[in-house]
């Protein structure tokens, strides 16, 4: 086997999890192949390169074996290499993903509290629309 459907080996290479998420991510433009947008009947080969954004984070790898059964998790891993760039760059952003804020914790007021929604109802009245009546 020299080629197979794009869909069908990144579903084997196991970086989707069914055949219907790999093709809708084909689809969306998350996977290219040397740089190009494809279809998900596009064929690949041994050799090409596949840019696939997985959490708006790029995975480039190299092509090495094909595939349309999945397979255990290590023969997965054999289907394919990931570039050092790559690599350094998922390093990268896990590292400030880590190290950023929580973003709750940035927020000053929570829910507001039933006694602060009376609150903000007495500040109405009986009127229904926050434009003046003249």
């Amino acid at each position: 086997m020299e080629k197979t459907r794009i869909d069908k080996w990144l579903w084997a290479a196991r970086f989707f999890k069914t055949r219907s998420l790999a093709t809708e991510a084909v689809n969306r433009g998350h996977v290219q192949i040397d740089k190009q947008d494809i279809k998900p009947a596009h064929d690949v080969r041994v050799g090409h390169v596949l840019t696939i954004w997985q959490a708006k984070i790029p995975r480039t790898v190299e092509v090495m074996g094909i595939s349309e059964q999945r397979g255990s998790a290590p023969v997965a891993q054999q289907l394919y290499a990931e570039t050092p760039d790559s690599i350094e760059q998922r390093t990268k952003a896990a590292e400030q993903r880590r190290l950023s804020p929580e973003p709750a914790l940035a927020m000053e007021h929570g829910r507001p509290t039933k006694r602060d929604r009376r609150d903000l109802e007495k500040t109405w009245g009986d009127r229904w629309s926050a434009s003046v009546d003249s």
